[in-house]
């Protein structure tokens, strides 16, 4: 790809350290106890390309600034995009007087110093080199379109995209903290139709990295996104069965999500999770672990600190299938009477809460092939659809589609199809492929889950 000129990231950095530095002086000078302001600052440069021919580009650049004060135990928040003298000195006075009548929190305030960050390891996660230009990025989507185009069976385009992008994030505290970073973006997508009439399908692919070097090649992409739509052609119904189910590595992230999601702080605070009482205990299959690492290279979601400027690491959330923590930053810490685990992300318009960086579930010792092997009848899931999950009882539904199984292996496509069960039942009986691949923010090899109940005809 060709390159344009753009900010360096030291540049980028410097800056939001400044305007995040000056931000709090002026909350002190206003009356606050404590102060903490975060900037971000990004470029971004996107196209569309749909049937040879460029749709759109699109150039942004902005800045989002946050500032949280506190007085006694009582806290209010601001944002705002303008940082010009004529917005500060009301936008100051503005959070402080919030705060002053916001009602009392006895568990908010700013994160335990001896808890805070002094340094941290360089992550690779922003690209030094210039931004793409344009063109660069609609030859990229065109050769992932023209790929897709390529393969037999395929009949339309949905568009194919690709993308660039440049952040810069900084936090400064009055309790001591001051740090910045920034990263880069790079992705290509490619979605297209195969089949006429009322026998098409759609289907996509893409792929993002921190770098350039690391982003999957448009062509194969498109590749991919064609082949996967004619697999799809001609589905099936079934019949409504309990079967194994095994999930597609692009969908079995979502299980590690519901997980993460059942063992944040907030939900265990406010007591919403069905996995309230389960620290210590076996919740998934012996062997299975669940790593969170912010400090993976070139992740998507590595960062040096988090959201409050607290000490962050690689942890095993799972660990021979025992859940070891909760999710928690320094509110849902107090409150559970414990201290934050480093795991606070936040924007600019709100107090920090709990969140994941670059989880994963650990690979297993079975190939996909040898995970399926020995199922006679089963379903292999590649794409879920709706959001039917009770995270306080952990009832689980969600419409599928996918690939039959039929004597150890995959066979013809099927869809309308529902999947059901809970995830505490399912937690335990899963075995993960060794198949594990880092292409999300999520990621999990092919996992095999007993005991579902599949609803078709």
């Amino acid at each position: 790809m060709a390159r344009t000129g753009t900010k360096p990231p030291s540049e980028i950095a410097g800056s939001v350290v400044d305007a995040a530095a000056m931000l709090v002086e002026r909350a002190l000078q206003a009356g606050a106890d404590a102060a903490e302001a975060i900037v971000f600052e990004g470029q971004s440069l996107g196209v569309s390309w749909r049937l040879g021919k460029l749709e759109d580009v699109e150039r942004s650049e902005g800045r989002d600034v946050g500032l949280r004060v506190f007085i006694g135990s009582r806290q209010a928040v601001v944002s705002t995009t303008d940082l010009s003298e004529r917005s500060l000195g009301p936008l100051v006075e503005r959070v402080v007087a919030m705060a002053r009548v916001a009602p009392e929190d006895p568990y908010a305030g700013l994160a335990d110093p001896d808890l805070l960050a002094s340094s941290w390891p360089d992550l690779e996660i922003d690209d030094p080199s210039s931004a793409p230009t344009a063109e660069a990025l609609a030859a990229s989507a065109a050769e992932a379109e023209e790929a897709a185009l390529a393969v037999k069976g395929v009949t339309n385009s949905g568009g194919a995209g690709a993308q660039w992008g440049r952040s810069g994030m900084a936090l400064v505290t009055s309790g001591g903290f001051s740090g910045a970073y920034s990263g880069t973006s790079f992705s290509v997508s490619c979605s297209v139709l195969a089949g006429e009439g009322t026998r098409m399908e759609r289907d996509y692919d893409y792929s993002s990295a921190r770098h350039l070097a690391d982003l999957d090649a448009p062509a194969r992409i498109g590749r991919s996104a064609g082949e996967r739509a004619v697999r799809r052609l001609d589905p099936r119904k079934v019949r409504s069965q309990a079967v194994p189910i095994v999930y597609d590595p692009r969908v079995s992230a979502g299980l590690v999500g519901h997980f993460a999601g059942a063992i944040s702080g907030a939900a265990i605070t406010r007591k919403t999770s069905f996995l309230q009482h389960a620290m210590g205990k076996p919740v998934f299959a012996p062997g299975i672990e669940i790593v969170d690492d912010p400090h993976r290279k070139r992740g998507l979601r590595s960062k040096p600190f988090d959201g409050e400027g607290v000490r962050n690491r690689a942890m095993k959330l799972i660990e021979n299938g025992t859940l070891t923590t909760w999710l928690l930053d320094t509110a849902s810490a107090r409150q559970l009477g414990l201290r934050s685990t480093g795991h606070a992300a936040r924007g600019a318009g709100g107090p920090p809460s709990p969140s994941t960086t670059n989880l994963y579930m650990a690979p297993g010792k079975l190939s996909p092939e040898a995970l399926i092997a020995d199922i006679q009848q089963g379903l292999y899931v590649t794409e879920l659809i709706g959001m039917g999950v009770n995270g306080v009882t952990g009832d689980y539904s969600r419409g599928a589609s996918g690939f039959w199984i039929e004597n150890g292996k995959i066979g013809f496509p099927v869809s309308e199809i529902t999947v059901a069960g809970n995830l505490k039942e399912m937690f335990l009986h899963m075995t993960p492929a060794n198949d594990l691949v880092f292409r999300y923010a999520t990621n999990a090899p092919t996992i095999r889950v007993e005991g579902m109940t599949v609803a078709g005809m």
